[in-house]
């Protein structure tokens, strides 16, 4: 018997978000369809003791080897989209509803001299139009009541009509002006059907000219001056909006459609499409495939190929998140295979538009679970590492590895990143942040134009200079020991109920050291220009023990130190996966902190942070220089002369704008921020 514990989602891997899930047998065919206001909770109950679950669903998740799941945007959609999933799998853990009494219909009946709207189930018949399936019979119910007002068609029974037709008086509804009343003669058939097909235009989805046709009638009874139509009009108009509760799983029932989401990051791509058809989800497919290009619309093309190359049909439309390449080649082609048109396009507004974003919502959950799953895998991660080794000729898996980025715009307000990554996965708590200062010293990076380069010199400068430093300060201190890491030398080893500490001890401080920690491998983002910069730092301060390598994102080229060619992993190599989740992460981080100074620097003055100085003083300098580059000109005795400027004021404003005054939360060594 299967142990349901080997194909348990990983704990947050599943959303909250309401949604629907399929459990599969080990030949792959659907054998329970569930849905979930949220997917989480219903999921994890599946997986506990079985001794505690009911015995059907005891047999259902020991004869499963899968589970999986789409995420929509409401428990109606979900409703809907079991019921679609339901009908197309049948499951033989669902229970069969051969009456279809769950899911009702709204029907017109078109068929009928006087059309009658009404709640259906069972069998659809000729010459009745359907919308729905609705969640339970009294939505439908409320939904007419409200379009009653605007369309009022008939919805009495055959019994009732031939009552009403032969007394001469009509029910109720039209004695309230709800129903146009047919059975009495108030309105000829014509006029009827005129009111049926009205309603059925508005429920399949064209909606907007009979709103403005109310507001307009409503603005015109105004300017007569006739306010009780006005306020009838009025509320026929909120009656109509309340009515609009949009439902992305259940378009119009005349929609045949393919709706492709797309999810994708520097490396691979997660694809989803729906397929729509009479208006309903009848299906779901997905794939993660390897870009090989950064080109989305060249994706898309090569998508389109894939699909439709061997498909029985094509729908109407193929609604996409963005066009190919050439657009106009694949609607041909697409309409050769279908014998008709097809519209190609991306949607803009409406319906169509809401439920592309369910869709591209699902790929995004599908790449993120993806990548959760192979970051998580300790067997690739450990590939991954072994690829590395054996691509980049060390002498050993880098088990800790340290990636650096620059980001600036324009060569100001530069910063730098650095993370770490240790066994493969991300070690947040030694993640750090530097200003960068450049040639000009102390007066920061903004007084000049700094390149990735030079910026790379400076970082990875004063991160090696700092690591010597703390090695010197703390013994002898060699990298195998470090890396290894379990009461090595230079760690705090656990006495006296003492914690152990990871990294070496400062003995004046009691905390681990920041910088004696040393990598073995550091990777810069860049190509051939950027790694040049790094081997030229540890050249300089004699570090032979650490690897270098560089990876340029154009082409995902590894290069490395004193190489005229670069190394070229393969696409579906793991250690190719670790070193862009490594550039990308340290990215993010860099350009996050970039983006704060950015923020801040629009929003500061040099003369902020001056002991004493006010925004009243800080105006009455800048009236009386000017601008802040004549107050740096000025001597502390003439900025004594500016009214509520005291000479010990003076000598502070000097001093901070001369930049010998107190700095910014930085160390001044490393260029590191401080907390």
């Amino acid at each position: 018997m299967p142990d349901p514990s080997t194909y348990r989602p990983r704990p947050g891997e599943i959303p909250l978000e309401p949604g629907v899930y399929r459990f599969r047998d080990q030949h792959g065919r659907v054998i329970y369809v569930g849905k979930a206001k949220s997917l989480r909770p219903r999921l994890s109950s599946y997986f506990q003791d079985i001794a505690a679950l009911h015995p059907r669903t005891a047999t259902m998740v020991t004869t499963a080897a899968s589970v999986e799941w789409t995420v929509v945007r409401t428990e109606v959609e979900a409703l809907a989209l079991e019921y679609s999933w339901i009908k197309e799998f049948d499951p033989r853990f669902n229970v069969k509803y051969r009456d279809d009494k769950s899911y009702p219909y709204l029907a017109v009946t078109m068929g009928e001299e006087f059309p009658r709207a009404q709640v259906m189930r069972g069998a659809k018949r000729k010459g009745t139009r359907y919308f729905g399936p609705y969640g339970h019979a009294w939505a439908i119910r409320e939904t007419l009541d409200l379009l009653l007002r605007v369309f009022p068609v008939r919805t009495c029974s055959s019994g009732v009509f031939r009552r009403a037709h032969t007394s001469g008086r009509p029910c109720l509804l039209g004695y309230i002006d709800k129903c146009s009343a047919p059975c009495v003669g108030r309105v000829t058939p014509e006029e009827h059907r005129a009111i049926a097909e009205d309603f059925c235009e508005f429920m399949a989805g064209n909606t907007s000219r009979f709103v403005r046709r109310l507001e307009s009638r409503m603005r015109e009874a105004a300017e007569q001056l006739d306010f009780e139509q006005a306020a009838r009009l009025r509320d026929d108009v909120a009656a109509l909006t309340k009515a609009l509760e949009k439902q992305t799983v259940v378009l119009g029932d005349a929609t045949d459609a393919d709706v492709f989401g797309l999810a994708d990051d520097p490396l691979e791509a997660a694809v989803q499409v729906f397929h729509v058809r009479g208006g309903r989800i009848r299906g779901q497919r997905g794939w993660v495939v390897e870009k090989e290009s950064e080109d989305l619309p060249t994706l898309v093309g090569h998508l389109l190929q894939q699909v439709y190359g061997e498909a029985d049909a094509v729908p109407k439309e193929v609604l996409l998140p963005v066009l190919p390449v050439d657009v106009e080649a694949s609607r041909e082609w697409l309409a050769g295979l279908r014998g008709a048109r097809v519209d190609l396009r991306v949607p803009q507004r409406g319906d169509k538009k809401t439920l592309m974003q369910t869709v591209t919502r699902n790929a995004q959950q599908s790449l993120a679970r993806h990548k959760v799953a192979r970051a998580g895998d300790l067997t690739l991660r450990s590939q991954a590492l072994q690829d590395l080794q054996e691509a980049l000729a060390l002498d050993e898996s880098p088990l800790r590895i340290e990636c650096y980025d620059v980001s600036h715009v324009q060569g100001t307000n530069v910063v730098a990143s650095m993370v770490v990554f240790e066994d493969g996965l991300p070690r947040k708590s030694e993640y750090r942040r530097f200003i960068v200062r450049g040639a000009v010293g102390e007066a920061g990076a903004d007084a000049g134009v700094i390149d990735d380069t030079a910026a790379m010199r400076e970082v990875l400068g004063r991160r090696f200079r700092r690591y010597l430093e703390e090695a010197e300060g703390s013994g002898d201190l060699d990298l195998q020991a470090a890396a290894m890491g379990d009461g090595e030398r230079g760690y705090g080893e656990q006495h006296d109920g003492e914690r152990r500490r990871s990294g070496p001890i400062d003995p004046e401080t009691g905390r681990p050291r920041r910088f004696a920690y040393p990598p073995s491998l550091v990777v810069v983002d860049g190509g051939r220009p950027q790694v040049g910069a790094a081997q030229a730092v540890l050249d300089e301060l004699g570090i032979e023990e650490v690897a270098l390598a560089g990876l340029a994102k154009r082409l995902e080229e590894v290069w490395l130190p004193r190489h005229d060619y670069p190394v070229v992993l393969p696409r579906t190599s793991e250690g190719l996966y670790l070193l862009q989740r490594l550039r990308d992460e340290a990215h993010r981080f860099a350009i996050t902190f970039h983006r704060q100074r950015r923020s801040k620097a629009m929003t500061s003055s040099a003369l902020d942070g001056i002991p004493g100085l006010g925004p009243a003083r800080q105006r009455a300098l800048l009236r009386h220089f000017g601008s802040v580059r004549h107050l740096r000109a000025a001597s502390p005795a003439e900025l004594a002369t500016v009214p509520g400027i005291g000479p010990a004021l003076a000598q502070a404003v000097a001093a901070h704008l001369a930049g010998t005054g107190p700095q910014p939360a930085v160390n001044l060594t490393t260029g590191e921020v401080l907390e």
